[in-house]
């Protein structure tokens, strides 16, 4: 098999590191404007961003991406790359158009879509919500420019630089965010949120102009083509279509949550963001890793003669979103709370905040893997044309998440955790009903292996969770007066000796990815020492 036809497992590892990279700098943008505005106040924020952050999941880093580094891979298989630089080119000339439409339309309806989504707040949090959505939504030209280019560069196995660039996006966003709500209100007052607005089109803007160099080396040249009329351009388009839903069920559920979220109140909106916020650090790092380097893989194998390898290769791939991602969540359930106060109790961020956020991010952990293994396993689907089946699967999913967060909320009074419960329950359900629905056109996912990997890491994760309630119970004992830094050693020692505990057990049981995972680290130093 071709080097463009195997799972690049050392390319997962620099994603990896450069999307924690890039996750933990968002986690400090959370922390830091957390801490300056409040819980309430952000919420305004999080309402206005939430609509064109939906849209960059939706066409930028759901469909777009997906249909894009689909064609263009196979592009490149069945033409060679010259061609595929010309249908980059057009496709990046038709985003550039259409998306500053679409920033244009939304600008001018900004007020109807904002009372969607805060439909409780008082007249003058509205009017402000209005302001930051306007001037952030420029934002989804940005980010989904530099969502075509981060998926030109996965197509021709360059990783990093696009991997990092969402830290330069979370970069602009601190500094610029920072320094010009500084300036409109040395304070921080609510008015300071437009400096913040303003530092995220900053970050967008850096997000997109990191990735030139990379991209010129590559090869590439922009050249505007507006001759759209190519067959390359059409499949895309036919692939976003169903893709716009499917690819983001998730986030269009968490949308969905937000506007549940205003109904109990702005600081309930900030509680689940902040939890959500948490979730992403595993599923971007393993979760988002995998699947970047298994759709050009599964995608290449599609348009091949023999296409045998498309099952194993994506079974292996959910193999190890499982390996993965099943002990995060399981330590994010034990160690909530004490996660959350160590990072976000500062400042305007108080004791309920840290209690009702930990609450939330329990219940989103419980869907931990399955968020993982739906990033992998949906894009598959468009890698052989049956783009239909996850876009109704995702039909069925937000029609279930709107119905449990009525119930949960309305008659079963859960309030914000109940809509975090909900978004879980669809995500499980979400990925059972795709990787069912795949068994017939992959031919085969080793099944068997899967749910033996998947029964041998839960085991593995009875003694992670045992180590993480040992030090929930004795670190306070052993550090009484809970300084800052006491409990910062404290929590790391119990996630370092939870995870050894996870790995040590993981290859007593002989877990498959466990001796890749060694064989990479012990590569990796072959090539260090003389």
């Amino acid at each position: 098999m071709s080097d463009g036809k195997k799972l690049n497992t050392r390319a997962s590892g620099v994603i990896a590191a450069a999307v924690m990279f890039s996750r933990l700098l968002g986690l400090v943008r959370e922390v830091l404007f957390n801490s300056l505005f409040g819980t309430a106040s952000m919420g305004l924020f999080i309402i206005a961003f939430r609509i064109p952050n939906l849209l960059r999941d939706l066409f930028a880093e759901g469909a777009l991406s997906t249909a894009f580094v689909t064609v263009f891979s196979q592009r490149i298989e069945k033409e060679g790359e010259k061609s595929a630089w010309v249908l980059a080119s057009k496709m990046m000339t038709l985003v550039a158009v259409f998306m500053s439409l679409v920033s244009l339309l939304g600008i001018v309806f900004s007020r109807q879509l904002v009372s969607l989504l805060a439909a409780g707040f008082a007249p003058d949090e509205m009017a402000f919500t209005i302001l930051l959505t306007q001037i952030m939504y420029p934002f989804i030209l940005l980010v989904s420019l530099a969502a075509l280019v981060m998926g030109m560069l996965n197509s021709r196995n360059i990783f990093t630089a696009p991997a990092m660039a969402s830290s330069f996006f979370n970069i602009g966003s601190i500094a610029g965010g920072a320094y010009f709500g500084w300036l409109i209100d040395h304070g921080f007052g609510q008015k300071a949120l437009v400096g913040l607005a303003l530092g995220t089109l900053l970050g967008g803007f850096l997000q997109l102009v990191t990735q030139f160099p990379s991209l010129r080396r590559a090869g590439f040249a922009f050249l505007p083509d507006f001759r759209w009329r190519d067959p390359g351009i059409r499949r895309i388009l036919v692939l976003m279509v169903p893709s716009v839903i499917a690819a983001s069920a998730v986030q269009v559920n968490v949308l969905i949550n937000t506007g549940f979220a205003a109904h109990v109140g702005a600081d309930a909106v900030t509680w689940l963001n902040s939890a959500f916020r948490l979730m992403q650090l595993p599923i971007g790092v393993f979760g988002v890793a995998v699947a970047t380097i298994t759709l050009p893989v599964v995608s290449r194998i599609a348009v091949d003669s023999d296409t045998s390898r498309f099952g194993p290769t994506l079974g292996t791939a959910m193999r190890l979103a499982v390996f993965l991602t099943l002990p995060a969540a399981v330590g994010l359930w034990f160690l909530a709370g004490p996660i959350i106060g160590l990072i976000y109790e500062h400042g305007k961020f108080h004791a309920n905040d840290t209690l009702q956020t930990g609450i939330a991010l329990q219940f989103y952990a419980m869907g931990l893997v399955a968020y993982s293994c739906i990033k992998v396993l949906s894009p598959a689907f468009y890698a052989i044309n049956r783009k239909w089946t996850p876009m109704l699967v995702s039909f069925g999913s937000v029609a279930l998440n709107i119905a449990l967060n009525s119930w949960f909320l309305f008659h079963l009074g859960l309030g914000h955790r109940g809509l975090a419960l909900s978004t879980t329950i669809c995500a499980i359900l979400n990925f059972t009903a795709l990787y069912l629905l795949m068994l017939g056109p992959a031919g085969r996912l080793d099944s068997v292996k899967f749910l033996l990997s998947l029964g041998r890491c839960a085991a593995a994760a009875v003694p992670l969770g045992l180590v993480c309630w040992a030090g929930m119970l004795y670190l306070p004992h052993l550090f009484p007066e809970q300084h800052f830094w006491q409990r910062a050693v404290g929590l790391f020692a119990t996630i370092l000796a939870a995870s050894l505990s996870y790995l040590g057990t993981c290859f007593l049981l002989g877990v498959e990815e466990t001796g890749e995972a060694a064989r990479i680290v012990l590569r990796k130093f072959r090539r260090k020492s003389p």
